[in-house]
């Protein structure tokens, strides 16, 4: 009888309690792939992994750096999971038939500006026009900003001279070279104020708002691996929120993955002015983090269908969802 007892009440704690509760479980191996090399911008994430939000959601966090073009491929074909890649890619992925989605939207405000020395009196976009416009190449993010800036802001484009100058942006400004630039608003503008320079900025999101930064993933893996995705997205969220309100800590925490921002005193307050720029560009604005705005998807994809910068049409349902965030 007691041997009974003893084996009912075994078999009840097994169920109630069972093996998995006691022990570590192993955590998951995924990759996220981040362009273009370690950088305090990609505090959020190291984050994560410091505070152990992925540890807990089951995960072990695999960071890959490269090219944002290339790597949109390989996460459209599934040979990666998991990306940080802006808006625009995610359209070009879709028109050239990649299933690539974005499921969590990280930065709040799009970085590409114009900037310009005070002196020049360019204040608007319509001023650009008769000027030089120095800019890497008619690629990448900086030209999906420029020709978002003319379609949006009715910029007569064949007044504006275009000129690829690689990045050399703060230097060509300062210099006379171009009279004005495109570049990310932590980059050149940012140079040239902290060498004593009085700068003009014009925000491509103030005329057009373009879903900037995010988590992409694909089809297959929000098929086939939902919880793989969901936890992903949550535990960067932990990440972001934890670095929002302690930046501090996130900066220090960021040197460990990045350790060329800190290796001198100079390259370190370089670094620290422009986190502390990028976190302005992360704040959320009267909206939950990470969930994307459908209206700027239905924008940035008529945007770019008028712009002749896909060659067919892209629904912008199919390029985002919010599902993961709740």
């Amino acid at each position: 009888m007691h041997r009974r007892i003893l084996l009912v009440a075994l078999l009840i704690s097994a169920m109630l309690f069972p093996a998995s509760c006691g022990g570590k479980k192993q955590p998951k191996e995924t990759t996220l792939a981040m362009g273009y090399i370690p950088s305090v911008q990609f505090a959020p994430f190291y984050v994560a992994v410091e505070k152990g939000y992925y540890a807990k959601e089951g995960i072990k966090v695999n960071f890959k750096y490269g090219m944002e073009s290339d790597l949109v491929k390989l996460v459209g074909t599934n040979q990666i999971p998991f990306m940080v890649g802006s808006g625009e890619e995610v359209v070009l992925g879709r028109s050239q038939g990649l299933p690539v989605t974005y499921v969590m939207q990280w930065y709040r405000k799009f970085p590409v500006v114009v900037f310009s020395l005070k002196e020049k009196g360019i204040t608007k976009p319509k001023d650009l026009e008769g000027k030089t416009l120095g800019i890497p190449g008619l690629y990448g993010a900086s030209y999906i900003g420029w020709k978002a800036l003319v379609y949006s802001a009715g910029i007569d484009e064949s007044k504006v001279t275009l000129e690829s100058i690689g990045y050399t942006q703060a230097t060509a400004v300062s210099t006379g070279k171009v009279d004005a630039a495109l570049d990310y608003y932590v980059s050149g503008p940012l140079r040239l104020r902290m060498a004593g320079k009085k700068v003009n900025v014009i925000f491509v999101s103030d005329y057009i708002d373009l879903p900037s930064n995010g988590i992409i993933t694909n089809e297959t893996m929000i098929r086939k691996h939902p919880d793989l995705v969901k936890a992903m997205v949550h535990a960067t969220l932990c990440g972001l929120k934890d670095t929002l309100s302690n930046p501090d800590e996130a900066f220090k925490i960021s040197l460990k993955y990045a350790p060329e921002a800190g290796k001198d005193e100079e390259q370190k307050k370089v670094n620290r002015a422009m986190f502390d720029e990028v976190l302005k560009l992360w704040r959320v604005k009267g909206g939950e983090l990470g969930l994307s705005d459908p209206a700027s998807w239905e924008a940035t994809t008529k945007f770019m269908e008028k712009s002749h910068l896909v060659d067919r049409p892209v629904d912008p349902k199919s390029c985002y969802t919010n599902e993961f965030v709740r």
